[in-house]
């Protein structure tokens, strides 16, 4: 079973529109809601890889009931942890005309509680029995250290549970004290927690704080992962047009899945890479077109 954590969570509202007019009335063509936030986009890739899944995180409100209830629906099992404030809706406005452009607009999540974390971390701790690797991923809610992934990896390694952590800003910084099996930021995340230097010398900095392996993604460019098998890039054969809301996740949910799969690195970039791209060819984060994963899978380079 592999575990996803959202201390985050969303209720995920998209909309397709025929090109946007900032300055008028716009219709909306088609309209998705569902639970989200990145923890539950990897879940739902590696349950439609037919991987046993069980989504966790911090959920309040009609929202969070409302996210609670997708879940349900979508049958990915779910144990969330209860807080008082509102969990957060996002917005993805994604443009079907030629442009194929998505902007994105990012609540910021509600206040948690030193006690509601406390709280949350022995519920997350008694998940942990039967996990064969953990997934942390996305923003961090208000109220939240900024030490927290670092503090559930460490947790889930004391239990011999290797984590993934996707994070940004201070939380990708502090996540390698946590001794995470991977982390994986893409290049201007990497940037940003890693001032000056090649993408290179960023993950390998990351790596040497405690991580064991650094995946950095790189959008059309691909993957660059410096791990203790060596250092690896997987390069795309051709660009995939569309929505990139959500492939980061995919390409997390094929990095999860070499935690529980074990196999060489290469093949392990290969199949993350091309559930990323594959990602990018849907309308909704959480899929991917199958299509495109098997045409793109073989093509992809890795040296």
């Amino acid at each position: 079973m592999i575990i996803t954590v959202t201390l985050n969570l969303a209720l995920d509202v998209t909309y397709q529109v025929p090109g946007v007019h900032w300055d008028g009335v716009n219709r909306v063509g088609a309209v998705h809601r569902r639970a989200g936030g990145k923890g539950v986009n990897v879940a739902r890739v590696l349950a439609a890889l037919g991987r046993d899944v069980l989504v966790t995180g911090l959920a309040g409100g009609p929202t969070g009931r409302a996210i609670e209830a997708d879940l349900a629906a979508a049958r990915l099992p779910a144990e969330l942890y209860a807080i008082a404030g509102e969990s957060r809706t996002t917005l993805a406005v994604s443009d079907t005309s030629a442009s194929r452009r998505t902007a994105l607009f990012n609540e910021p999540g509600p206040e948690v509680t030193p006690a509601e974390l406390a709280g949350f971390l022995g519920h997350y701790d008694s998940l942990l029995t039967g996990a064969d690797a953990v997934v942390l991923s996305g923003s961090l809610p208000r109220g939240l250290p900024a030490d927290a992934y670092a503090t559930l990896a460490a947790v889930a390694a004391g239990r011999g549970v290797p984590a993934i952590v996707d994070a940004d800003g201070d939380a990708l910084r502090h996540a390698p004290e946590g001794r995470p099996a991977i982390l994986k930021p893409n290049a201007e995340e990497l940037a940003r927690a890693v001032p000056g230097g090649t993408p290179a010398e960023g993950a390998q900095a990351l790596r040497g704080r405690g991580a064991d392996a650094v995946v950095v993604s790189m959008g059309a460019d691909g993957l660059l992962a410096v791990t203790g098998e060596g250092t690896f890039a997987a390069r795309m054969p051709y660009t995939v047009r569309g929505n990139p809301t959500g492939a980061g996740d995919s390409l997390v949910a094929g990095l999860a899945l070499g935690l529980v799969e074990p196999g060489p690195w290469p093949e392990r970039l290969r199949r993350a890479a091309a559930l990323g791209a594959a990602a990018v060819a849907t309308p909704v984060a959480g899929e991917f077109d199958p299509g495109v994963y098997a045409d793109i899978h073989p093509q992809i380079i890795i040296t």
